[in-house]
């Protein structure tokens, strides 16, 4: 006995992506293609929407974005959105800020569609943890001052501080904290209980894009910063002696000008 299966529910896919950090030039070439390819087209709230241009005109596009205290829909919502969509219309495209499996979700969503049957796929996203404070001369790693790195998320599922910030703090390693402006105060404490006042803190809000603001202190002056300059949400985190390249970096830049000014 045959059974009818329609072209839509032949093609019936998801495909999570990483739309980068913010700059529309840092997103991937497949992540590109596969844009121009999407019937629907789910994006978030930090997505750049300059990426929708790659879309053809007969896609739907569907903004889902959220950010604290305001969401278009619920994580829930959006799990149904996608499975209905790629029912009705074929290939779905879930745009997310950064890299999708950097606490993007992506992973859940990918099982939640599975789970019915529809094809999944992923291409990974270059992510706001690491391109973000490179954009400000920032590295992770570096000799003689970083071996290694953490990236944390600042608040946990049950929106309390994640207990792995406090194990960071007790390594050398450079600490990078994703939402976790919140919680700012929390995190110094933690910071100051292992002795380390003075050591390098970036804020970066909104980095690489136009709008992107920068806030430099330690541990023990962060937060004056911070309110002085006015950070807030959606920004980053940087704990680390790397911190101090950018400043190190101008250094030698303005060494190198002044010695070609008195030649």
């Amino acid at each position: 006995m045959k059974t009818n299966i329609s072209i839509t529910q032949k093609s019936a896919k998801l495909t999570v992506v990483g739309a980068g950090p913010g700059d529309p030039d840092l997103i991937t070439l497949k992540a590109v293609k596969v844009l121009k390819r999407a019937d629907v087209v789910l994006y978030d709230a930090l997505v750049n929407e300059n990426l929708l241009d790659y879309t053809k005109p007969s896609a739907e596009l569907i903004f889902v974005g959220k950010r604290r205290g305001c969401y278009k829909y619920k994580q829930e919502q959006i799990n149904e959105l996608i499975v209905a969509r790629a029912k009705s219309n074929g290939h779905v495209v879930r745009l997310k800020g950064g890299d999708p499996f950097i606490f993007g979700r992506g992973a859940e969503e990918m099982e939640y569609a599975a789970s019915f049957g529809l094809e999944t796929a992923i291409v990974p996203g270059i992510s706001s943890s690491l391109a973000v404070p490179a954009y400000q001369n920032i590295p992770l790693t570096k000799r003689g001052s970083a071996e290694s790195f953490w990236v944390i998320t600042g608040t946990n599922k049950q929106h309390k501080l994640s207990e792995d910030i406090a194990l960071s703090t007790k390594s050398n390693a450079t600490v990078v904290i994703l939402m976790g402006m919140a919680k700012l105060p929390e995190i110094v404490k933690l910071f100051q209980k292992q002795g380390k006042n003075n050591l390098p803190v970036a804020v970066i809000q909104n980095g690489t894009t136009v709008r992107e603001k920068i806030g430099i202190g330690t541990v023990d002056t962060i937060e004056k910063v911070v309110y002085k300059n006015n950070l807030s949400n959606p920004a980053i985190i940087v704990f680390g002696e790397v911190v101090s390249h950018r400043a190190q970096l101008a250094k030698v830049k303005n060494e190198v000008i002044t010695k070609e000014l008195v030649l």
